[in-house]
């Protein structure tokens, strides 16, 4: 092992045993790691050189990959880390130096309780057709979620489960399911490409780790309606926002049919937010939207923005509204006003919950 392969690895084994999310490489600072939501120098590491960092990031390539990277100027890849963690990694180049930003992905993946999801979230993992989406900023926890039901259904149901991802993140298990994880690039050329033809491959259930674009959100809705469960994320803050952000993919001549599919096909949308615990720690607020009779007549007729309302109106079938989950890690003293009022979608709305609060 070289010089910088070392050197990295005793940087991945802080960000582990310091239980960071990521570590960037980046010239003119130390090596940092993000802990609970805030960036922290390793200052001790002493300040990287743009060399430095580039052959910090470079010690983990391949000579194709490298390849790639000088015609592309970024890189996705994972990788893992002896038995303690797998790292999602960018590399990428900015004012003509090198970069890396590496996600830490543990390698037990996290069940419904541990992630502190609502109990409702288990009713995805038991239908056998339909849309779910985890949704939320880049850096939440979408693809935990997605990895827990995932977990969830292999640990109870007998299916052939496949994911197509870019890059593979949590590597699950043989279990009660036939489990196929194809990596974009590796082992299948896109994200459309792999949706169409597991249709030819007997499964059941697929993740695919992001929509993308409108081909490949055309692609899952045709499998959950062919009879498949179909599970994905988007990077979008509310359910209303994201309904919205998939018709508005398409061209408008095509949004109406879009509009009808979606309403039938659609079983739930989860929202989360990590917000830093007063204690120390992470916790999650979320968002939960059940797709029901009325939440269906909402999507079809076009009046996504009356969504949050029934949200709000049906805590008894297990929705929550992200200002309600805010509000009550406030009230539960669990996170501070301030960083609510930060990740709130309508402050005016989390102010009148939390009215009594500050009297």
């Amino acid at each position: 092992m070289d010089d910088y392969k070392k050197e990295l690895y005793e940087l991945l084994e802080e960000a582990v045993v310091k239980d960071a999310t990521d570590l960037h490489l980046s010239s003119g600072r130390p090596p940092t790691l993000r802990i609970d939501t805030k960036l922290v120098p390793l200052e001790q590491r002493g300040v990287l050189t743009a060399e430095h960092a580039k052959n910090l990031a470079f010690s983990l390539l391949t000579d194709t990959q490298k390849e790639k990277f000088f015609a592309f100027k970024d890189l996705d890849f994972s990788f893992a880390y002896e038995e303690k963690a797998r790292f999602r990694v960018n590399v990428f180049q900015q004012l003509g130096q090198v970069s890396a930003a590496l996600r830490v992905i543990p390698v037990k993946i996290r069940t419904i309780e541990e992630l502190n999801l609502p109990e409702a979230v288990r009713q995805f993992a038991k239908v056998s057709q339909g849309f779910f989406l985890a949704v939320g900023p880049a850096g939440h926890g979408k693809s935990a979620v997605l990895a827990a039901l995932i977990s969830e259904i292999n640990n109870t149901r007998y299916d052939h489960i496949m994911t197509i991802e870019d890059p593979i993140e949590y590597i699950v298990p043989q279990d009660k399911c036939i489990i196929d994880q194809r990596e974009v690039g590796v082992d299948v050329l896109d994200f459309h490409r792999g949706l169409r033809s597991m249709l030819r491959e007997d499964i059941d259930i697929a993740m695919v780790g992001e929509m993308r674009d409108s081909e490949t959100i055309s692609s899952a809705m045709t499998a959950a309606e062919t009879g498949h469960l179909i599970f994905s994320t988007l990077h979008t803050n509310t359910a209303a926002q994201t309904i919205d952000r998939i018709i508005d993919s398409f061209p408008p001549h095509q949004q109406e049919q879009v509009r009808s599919q979606l309403s039938a096909i659609l079983i739930g949308i989860l929202s989360r937010r990590l917000i830093p615990c007063k204690k120390g720690g992470i916790i999650n607020a979320v968002e939960l939207l059940i797709v029901n009779s009325a939440v269906r007549n909402l999507i079809r007729e076009g009046k996504t923005h009356q969504i949050d309302m029934v949200i709000e109106t049906s805590s008894e079938e297990g929705m929550i509204s992200l200002n309600r989950s805010l509000a009550d890690l406030v009230l539960r003293d669990q996170i501070t006003y301030e960083d609510a009022a930060s990740h709130s979608t309508n402050l005016t709305e989390l102010k009148m919950l939390l009215q009594h609060h500050f009297e």
